[in-house]
């Protein structure tokens, strides 16, 4: 029948980075090679933060966690990209596709909201230093930080809402190496016109506008850090442009995704890849490699690592 014809589809086929054989080859040992060097300085950032009194405080508390979400954000597509190398049929059954849809806007929305936490952190400090101490407790801490992840977990709910029940009778192919909702609901056999408009305000509009937001408010913090005469205004306006950094590295790649129309553009899947396998990793090392405080204490725990086995 029409209805069952409708519900055909149980499968989706990942057309992947490349059809060569030998370029899916170099791609595996590369993205591989990156997978291994970077997450486990990822890994060690979040240890260094937890290990050293020294950085017992928010800012790197919300490090600590921005690491911990780029971790789990990098562990959604590459793994099957990597296995997908080595496959000749690759594909991802329909569950299995809107589970990494809905894993994909969660954390990189629950990044989003924690990187607008992280600024306003840096306003505290920065405009009202002598109340910081009170105003970002420990408590407050957690609790903006759970906003964020229930920030995402909303964001994604609504998403996932749009697409599950949408029918699917082919064809089933989708041009990239995971599922993400601009090309899932071109594939539905029914006028999408509404809820890609819906979807484009969840997702690229509020991109859009928490974007700007931050941009704004970190220009502002430069304003009041060159006009006023606080004591360490060097080391906080290398924080606020290491945020601005951070943020331009999380929101372009995501503005050239969802704030446009849902068709394929040439850069597509290279956009793809540094949004969710190469930036996200990256993140965290940013702040880290203009941080002295935090290599120092990175360095300490490899030192007592390598002393300890060393014994």
């Amino acid at each position: 029948t029409e209805t069952e014809n409708k519900t055909d589809v149980t499968e989706f086929v990942l057309l992947g980075l490349s059809q060569t054989l030998e370029v899916q080859h170099f791609l595996f040992f590369l993205f591989l090679l990156f997978y291994v060097l970077i997450l486990p300085v990822n890994i060690l950032i979040i240890l260094a933060v937890r290990g050293d009194p020294q950085l017992d405080s928010p800012m790197y508390f919300f490090l600590a966690n921005l690491a911990f979400l780029d971790i789990c954000y990098c562990s959604i597509t590459p793994p099957k990209m990597l296995a997908d190398f080595f496959s000749q049929q690759k594909t991802i059954s329909s569950r299995n596709c809107i589970a990494q849809l809905f894993f994909l806007h969660f954390l990189g929305g629950a990044e989003i909201f924690l990187l607008i936490v992280m600024a306003f952190d840096r306003y505290v400090a920065i405009c009202k230093p002598l109340h910081y101490a009170i105003l970002m407790r420990k408590m407050l801490c957690w609790v903006l930080v759970g906003t964020a992840w229930a920030g995402g977990f909303t964001h994604s709910v609504i998403q996932v809402a749009l697409i599950v029940h949408l029918p699917f009778c082919g064809p089933n192919e989708l041009d990239n190496f995971f599922c993400d909702v601009t090309q899932v609901i071109k594939l539905a056999c029914t006028n999408t016109y509404i809820l890609e408009f819906i979807i484009f305000v969840n997702s690229g509009l509020v991109i859009l506008i928490c974007f700007i937001l931050l941009l704004i408010s970190y220009g502002v913090l430069l304003i009041h850090l060159k006009t006023g005469t606080s004591r360490g205004k060097s080391k906080a306006a290398s924080t606020c442009i290491t945020h601005i950094i951070v943020v331009f590295v999380m929101f372009g790649p995501a503005i050239y995704i969802y704030c446009r129309p849902f068709c394929s553009w040439p850069l597509d899947k290279v956009v793809a890849v540094f949004h969710t396998v190469v930036f996200p990793l990256m993140n965290p090392m940013i702040y880290t490699l203009r941080n002295r405080e935090i290599l120092s204490a990175m360095k300490h725990l490899l030192v007592q690592y390598f002393l300890g086995r060393g014994k």
